[in-house]
């Protein structure tokens, strides 16, 4: 069996963790990158699992070294893909499951063109700044800092193969799910038949029903509430 990369990507608040975790528990053969930061831990989070907590000198080696698949600065702090995590993952057979930002999307698109890249929006400015005031975790400073953050990378939704609306969470899990499912199947099948227990067809026009000619008239009500 071939593998291959997926690539999420989203403003902070738009639920994308959340639908990443579904993701991981629902679809197997399937490799979550941790990446590397320099960013200090935050919480309950812990070495190795959110993510690699290095010092600047650590990863400014990484990067001299060419030891990452990509990697971004992000309000003052590094945060990359290890390369060679991603050469382990081909080898043990998996598909690689990226979740980066559109600076880490593209350098990824450089290298591995055939990566398949899914951007999540928010169903509006209002309903993200919102989602961001209820995690109740930033200052009003980073709030505004993160929507005007957002305002700048939800334009480059452009540059995906999907978009995902995620307005209503099973929905917008099930259309993930078989966003990946489908590409999977298209590089290692050649007919009809099931994934699991559900029949190829539905997964399919499910995935299709998301590529972004497909959603643009959705996406331009969104763009212009963020000014766009």
């Amino acid at each position: 069996m071939s593998t291959g990369v997926y690539i999420v990507s989203a403003p902070s608040g738009s639920g994308k963790t959340t639908l990443v975790e579904r993701l991981l528990r629902e679809v197997p053969q399937l490799r979550f990158s941790i990446s590397y930061t320099t960013r200090k831990p935050r919480g309950s989070e812990q070495n190795g699992r959110e993510y690699y907590f290095v010092t600047r000198e650590e990863f400014q080696g990484m990067i001299t070294q060419q030891g990452l698949l990509e990697w971004a600065e992000v309000f003052g702090n590094y945060y990359g893909t290890s390369r060679r995590f991603w050469e382990q993952t081909r080898q043990a057979g998996m598909d690689l499951l990226l979740d980066i930002d559109i600076q880490g999307a593209r350098q990824v698109k450089e290298k591995i063109p055939e990566a398949v890249s899914v951007f999540i929006l928010p169903p509006s400015r209002q309903v993200l700044e919102h989602r961001l005031r209820s995690r109740s975790q930033d200052s009003e400073e980073v709030i505004a800092k993160r929507l005007e953050n957002a305002r700048q990378e939800i334009a480059g939704y452009v540059r995906y193969d999907y978009v995902l609306i995620n307005e209503e969470l099973e929905l917008s899990a099930r259309r993930l799910r078989s966003i990946v499912l489908a590409e999977r199947w298209r590089r290692n099948s050649a007919g009809p038949g099931t994934v699991g227990a559900e029949p190829v067809q539905a997964i399919l026009e499910t995935a299709e029903s998301c590529r972004i000619d497909r959603v643009r008239n959705e996406i331009q009500p969104i763009l212009e509430s963020f000014g766009g």
